[in-house]
């Protein structure tokens, strides 16, 4: 018995994909600093010597400004606890040079601009949320052909098992099963009838399986793939008019408190302005109002506490910057943070980090403090299950890092104990005046940070 054999979708011809950016480029610099480094030495050239020395005595002279060209100067936002770049050269520099920010209109990166300029026909190169789309949408066809070459091969199974029988290749059957078929050899009627015998009255059942609803979207994908018309793309305006329309950027980088006051207080590449007065605002200004707002409500500064969510946060936060780590927001997987490789743009994250305050000093368990600091420091086993399931279920290794939160007078006298500025002018501060040193006050917050993995008997048999 012949069937008629289906058409296999790897002969039909994909449109092929648009050459993506090359982000080994774009993403050369891991921070938003130029940095001058030695020529290579090489020891059986006696010039590559002369070079270096020449190049070393130049820079000791007269040493290069390796933030000049990085400045950026950012907007403070007191209702959402966060720094505005509005510029847009400024945004790309702080993504394209260590993944800072989120763009206010889109995923992560800010493409907003990019993608109405494509959407009005002035662009024709795809971005990274268009990538994405992309994938699901090749992600979901595929999935779709899959169940209709499964459907198809049950059908060619069972047409297969059919006319073996009608060929008489069947078993005989037992006698007391023989006695049961022979109720089925009268004749029914195959017509339905209505109460009042018509058939046309009668109301047909939907017998339409699940297999035939999965292919009626997957008929209309590959419908407009045979048209020559990508899955989303949208109508396109007459591009006469568009190009004489100019597009506004209404888009911002949105940097969270961590990220601003690592690129203001640690790289010295960000200058944060006042809201309401517009003059830059100094370290201790940052510290104080972001630690202020990192609670919600915001507490007056004369409410300021050790642990305030936001110096243990930055200590994380600092702490993985300083050995290499992209560090991204994790809220999108429960966690504070997420450690990447070398960005966004190449991996996913490895890691997932919770950030745990660790109460060691004697001052928090002292009487009338122990319960709070045990209702602070104590997770049950139910918690941190969950947490390692949901990073186990999107392939990240799970962090967990205890932040020493120091007693109020250790901060206090670091706060009152002063760094005097050898006549040095910056960040709002006058020559010969004194200001708290930040960071002595962070030293004070130490990390331990510890892998967690989920043990498996079947896969930890060694």
């Amino acid at each position: 018995m012949t069937t008629n054999a289906a058409p296999d979708s790897s002969s039909t011809v994909r449109p092929p994909r648009a050459p993506r950016p090359n982000y080994r480029l774009i993403h050369a610099k891991p921070l938003p600093i130029d940095t001058f480094p030695l020529p290579t030495l090489i020891p059986h050239n006696p010039f590559s010597l002369v070079q270096v020395v020449y190049v070393y005595l130049s820079h000791l002279i007269s040493p290069p400004d390796s933030h000049t060209s990085n400045l950026v100067h950012g907007l403070y936002s007191p209702d959402t606890n966060s720094v505005h770049i509005k510029d847009h050269a400024s945004a790309r520099i702080l993504w394209e040079r260590g993944f800072f920010g989120k763009g206010s209109l889109s995923r992560s990166e800010p493409t907003w601009l990019e993608r109405e300029k494509k959407r009005v026909g002035l662009l024709a190169n795809d971005t990274s949320e268009e990538y994405t789309q992309q994938r699901r949408e090749e992600r979901r066809v595929m999935k779709l052909e899959r169940a209709r070459k499964e459907r198809e091969a049950i059908e060619a199974r069972l047409e297969e098992e059919g006319g073996k029988a009608l060929n008489g290749d069947v078993k005989e059957e037992p006698d007391n099963l023989r006695t049961v078929n022979t109720l089925g050899d009268e004749p029914v009627e195959t017509t339905p009838q209505a109460e009042d015998g018509d058939p046309s009255k009668v109301t047909l059942k939907d017998d339409t399986s699940d297999a035939d609803l999965l292919l009626k979207p997957l008929a209309k994908a590959l419908g407009s793939q045979s048209h020559g018309t990508k899955l989303n793309d949208t109508s396109q305006p007459n591009k006469t008019h568009n190009h004489a329309t100019e597009i506004q950027d209404q888009e911002h980088l949105q940097l969270t408190s961590e990220e601003a006051f690592f690129l203001s207080y640690a790289l010295g590449t960000l200058k944060i302005h006042n809201p309401t007065t517009y003059t830059i605002m100094t370290t201790l200004d940052l510290l104080t109002a972001f630690r202020c707002h990192s609670y919600f409500p915001p507490i007056p500064a004369s409410a300021q506490d050790p642990r305030d969510p936001f110096l243990p946060s930055y200590a994380v936060y600092h702490h993985f910057r300083s050995l290499g780590w992209v560090v991204r927001p994790g809220i999108k997987f429960a966690v504070d943070w997420l450690l990447y490789l070398r960005g966004p743009a190449f991996t996913h994250a490895e890691f997932a980090v919770l950030v745990l305050p660790a109460f060691r000093d004697e001052y928090w368990w002292e009487e009338g403090r122990r319960e709070e600091t045990l209702k602070r420091e104590r997770k049950d086993w139910w918690w941190l299950h969950c947490m390692q399931r949901v990073q186990a279920h999107v392939r990240k290794g799970l962090i967990i890092c205890w932040v020493e939160i120091p007693s109020p007078a250790a901060v206090d006298a670091v706060m009152l104990s002063s760094v005097e500025k050898d006549g040095e002018e910056s960040e709002g501060i006058g020559e010969g005046q004194e200001s708290p040193d930040i960071g002595k006050l962070f030293k004070l917050y130490k990390v331990r940070d510890m892998t967690v993995k989920r043990w498996l008997p079947n896969r930890s048999r060694d």
